[in-house]
């Protein structure tokens, strides 16, 4: 059967031809009441102010490996367009995938998943997370920088460059299922990507530092992880080697946030952890109605502490599987993470592949985006939306796409909160005027300087409301612009029609100021 998910209007429960089957014995206020709480329901549904709308690039899988500069620009140009008219408002983007560097770094060598050779600079020469971050910013989206910090070598990887940490000191990794790993037990080793994490945060103007699920390797059949020697050396009085693996990452994981925020506070540190805690089977009070793979027990990362300690400001869980998954149930899994996660923003992993492979169990006529997309929005605690792959969404695998700018993220939106990084905002711009310039109809403000990052601006939402229309800028519906400039061109007519427009300010967590309005006709 092929699975379709088009926006037709005859097409099952959507929002705009929603029919309202209303019994006889209903009065007609109680219709009209009915009417309007589902009419609110889905406006909040379609248009949520502030929502994390993600996607992964990854350059592990080698989609760019030794693809020319100028062909690799034209690439992920065409990605981030598309993803731009999809609503994406994030980017988290590969750049250090085994002790290696997509960007120039005196610390680490070259990407060969980017230049063919682990240690080779492009042919012709450049910067891909500083190209990244301008043609992000460009657009308006966040980018973060993605690192995996403890694999030194993938199991494809056949030659390591001299310069690589592995080859300098081979006494700190240990090979475990084809890979190798820096061993998390080893202080060096964590001062090591300290220093990988400071660099990049000191010299790129990036908005977050993003890590997923690999600290300790996933188990492997026959492979045991030989670090019996370091347990008995320096177990830090704790008995249970477990405990004392999970301990290791904790204090690595603690210690990166602080490195982040020291040198800018603005800057999220987000983890991507594997999406099941634990089994009811290991935790019979707190775990998930799963069976699978679990952070706690098997790759020894304490997500939950990190969250609760607010260790980390955001958390990505990988609910890959689909709803009615025997093992891994993404309804039994986003409800889990739901009520557990909730300290930090959760925004949640989707595999776009999987979703659009499967069938909406309540309607077989069409995939599960549309059921996945309806959790979301029911559950307070989910903030957003990252998708696995990019790729895959500008692809329009299973018209996914197509359904993200055309329904779900059709309007822009701001990032979720973070008052615990800042609660302040910049202060509101000043003289909106409008103005011909070369036929073209311009909106300008004049910003205000702030005395540092929590109060100078860093861009501005456009709002426009219709003669009439109540002014209400706490739905996205009305936003016509979030930009980094201080004008926007306007679309001007015949200059008979009203509006209002809006401008407020935001800084570099999208903290908003107070708003400056001006009546304008168009």
């Amino acid at each position: 059967m092929k699975i379709t998910n088009t926006l037709a209007p005859q097409k099952k429960n959507s929002p705009s031809l929603c029919k309202i089957r209303i019994e006889k014995s209903c009065s007609y206020a109680k219709a009209l009441l009915l009417l309007f709480a589902i009419s609110l329901s889905f406006s909040l549904y379609a248009n949520p102010k502030r929502e994390f709308r993600g996607a992964w690039i990854q350059c592990v899988n080698g989609q760019f490996q030794g693809m020319p500069t100028k062909k690799m620009q034209e690439t992920l140009t065409h990605q981030l367009n598309e993803l731009k008219k999809d609503g994406c408002n994030a980017i988290i983007f590969q750049v250090r995938p085994e002790c290696d560097a997509l960007y120039p770094s005196k610390i680490e060598p070259w990407s060969r998943f980017l230049s063919g050779q682990q240690g080779v600079p492009p042919k012709q020469y450049w910067d891909p997370l500083k190209w990244m971050i301008d043609e992000c910013h460009k657009r308006g989206m966040e980018l973060h920088a993605w690192i995996n910090p403890y694999r030194a070598k993938t199991k494809t990887t056949k030659q390591l460059a001299t310069n690589h940490i592995a080859i300098l000191h081979p006494e700190r990794v240990f090979s475990y299922d084809g890979q190798l790993i820096l061993n998390p037990a080893i202080k060096e080793n964590r001062e090591y990507i300290y220093q990988v994490v400071r660099d990049i945060v000191e010299r790129y103007d990036i908005d977050g530092l993003h890590m997923d699920d690999y600290f300790y390797p996933y188990p492997a059949a026959g492979q045991t992880i030989p670090d019996d020697k370091f347990f008995r050396m320096n177990n830090n009085g704790i008995l249970d080697k477990n405990d004392w693996r999970r301990d290791n990452v904790n204090v690595f994981v603690q210690e990166v946030g602080k490195v982040i925020h020291e040198i800018k506070p603005w800057v999220k540190f987000g983890i991507s952890p594997f999406g099941i805690y634990r089994n009811k089977k290991s935790d019979p009070k707190n775990g998930s109605n799963t069976n699978g793979t679990q952070n706690y027990d098997d790759l020894y990362a304490d997500i939950l502490l990190w969250v609760n300690n607010g260790w980390i400001d955001y958390c990505v869980p990988q609910i890959y599987w689909q709803i009615g998954h025997p093992a891994a149930d993404y309804k039994e899994l986003i409800h889990w993470w739901n009520k557990y996660s909730g300290k930090r923003p959760l925004y949640i992993g989707e595999d776009i592949e999987r979703t659009v492979k499967y069938t909406d169990p309540k309607n077989n006529s069409r995939h599960q985006m549309d059921a996945k997309m309806s959790l979301h929005k029911q559950l307070s605690n989910v903030k957003g939306t990252v998708l696995w792959y990019a790729k895959a969404a500008v692809d329009n695998v299973g018209n996914y796409g197509t359904l993200l700018r055309q329904k779900y993220w059709n309007h822009p939106a701001l990032h979720p909160s973070m008052p615990f990084l800042s609660s302040k905002s910049p202060k509101k711009v000043k003289k909106l005027k409008t103005m011909f310039i070369d036929n073209d109809y311009v909106l300008f403000w004049t910003p205000v300087e702030g005395k540092d990052w929590e109060t100078a601006p860093a861009k501005y939402v456009v709002y426009a409301f219709k003669k009439g229309e109540k002014i209400n800028i706490n739905s996205a519906s009305n936003i016509v612009a979030i930009t980094t400039d201080n004008f926007l061109k306007l679309n001007y007519r015949d200059g008979k029609s009203k509006y209002t427009f809006i401008v407020t300010a935001l800084n570099r967590i999208d903290n908003e100021s107070k708003a400056k309005k001006k009546s304008i006709k168009l």
